[in-house]
């Protein structure tokens, strides 16, 4: 990175124990952060702190379930009361739910928009108020390139990250006149658990996965990429190349763009597995 602003500042990354949030945290770590390590997964949570205190970083493991407003709550108002502020809050938690929607149970797509977008939605209505106190803050949201371009087989993620890419760029404009940040994160594919145990209706994920038309960004990668772009302050960090040619052909190329989703799908059904018969 060009210059270094986590240097003994306090960030919080929901997500943290695993995937690209254990990526961004230990990212953080190199970088002198106090880090605030929230997960629901709280053994892994706690492991990972005591790495980083053994390191000598101040590391502390929350467990949080965003899917709670009262659990993220407590997670922002303890972290502030802690130490006194909150400078970097990174809404990092997400699941994906893969199969074409008439497969999916409305458990599917509670559970994706619960931890995808309430619990994003949850730190902002916690954290932006303790901001505003402070008088600065940097909030980064983390969506997806679904969020920018909506592919189908994939809906209750795509519909949970649009709405976050649209509520960042809502949140920016408010937050300016507080002297608060906001960055919206639109990653590509990334090799991370999230893929590796991707959660398949009707399908087999390993087929599922075969499917998949371009290679994935290294977590490690995309954790300094995205850590780059908000050390500029960057609004939108979208990567790698084709999440934003993709993003193109959507808004300018509609007939395109529908080819392409016909192909996708056409793809999808030969792998996907009729209920009635499996």
């Amino acid at each position: 990175m060009a210059k270094n602003p986590f240097q003994d500042k306090v960030c919080i990354v929901t997500g943290a124990a695993s995937g690209l949030g254990r990526a961004l945290s230990a990212q953080l770590a190199e970088a002198g952060a106090t880090l605030i390590i929230a997960d629901i997964n709280f053994p892994a949570a706690e492991e990972l702190a005591h790495r980083m205190n053994q390191l000598g970083v101040t590391a502390k493991p929350v467990r949080t379930d965003v899917t709670l407003s009262e659990s993220v709550r407590q997670l922002i108002e303890g972290t502030a009361a802690e130490f006194g502020r909150i400078d970097y809050l990174f809404n990092n938690a997400g699941i994906a739910v893969f199969g074409e929607i008439r497969d999916l149970s409305l458990d599917h797509w509670r559970r994706v928009i619960d931890i995808n977008l309430m619990g994003e939605i949850y730190g902002i209505h916690y954290a932006y108020p303790q901001m505003i106190k402070q008088g600065f803050g940097h909030i980064v949201n983390v969506a997806s390139g679904f969020g920018m371009a909506p592919g189908p087989v994939n809906s209750p993620y795509v519909a949970s990250k649009f709405a976050v890419f649209g509520l960042s760029h809502a949140l920016a404009t408010e937050a300016r006149a507080f002297g608060v940040h906001v960055t919206v994160a639109c990653p590509g594919f990334i090799k991370t658990p999230l893929v590796d145990n991707i959660h398949c209706v009707n399908a087999a994920p390993a087929d599922v996965l075969a499917n998949i038309p371009v290679a994935m960004v290294p977590v490690d990668r995309a954790a300094n990429i995205i850590l780059t772009g908000v050390a500029k302050r960057k609004m939108v960090i979208a990567f790698p190349g084709y999440v934003g040619v993709l993003a193109f052909i959507h808004r300018f190329l509609p007939a395109v763009w529908d080819s392409m989703g016909k192909g996708e799908i056409a793809r999808f059904r030969k792998i996907r597995k009729d209920p009635a018969v499996s």
